[in-house]
């Protein structure tokens, strides 16, 4: 589970997010959507990380 106070890097734009400004979307590949989410960049859109977010 990402620690909330982690910021994520965006490979794509260089930008530094905190996990709570992230972009909060479906998962793809078949993965249960009320257990997991993905997280994506706000500036530019690209995905940043996948994360449980069931029980």
């Amino acid at each position: 589970m990402v620690e909330t106070s982690d910021p994520l890097e965006c490979d794509s734009c260089d930008a530094t997010v905190p996990v709570d400004e992230a972009r909060r979307t479906k998962t793809m590949g078949g993965l249960d959507p009320t257990k997991w989410q993905t997280l994506c960049c706000p500036s530019c859109g690209s995905r940043l990380q996948t994360i449980y977010v069931g029980e």
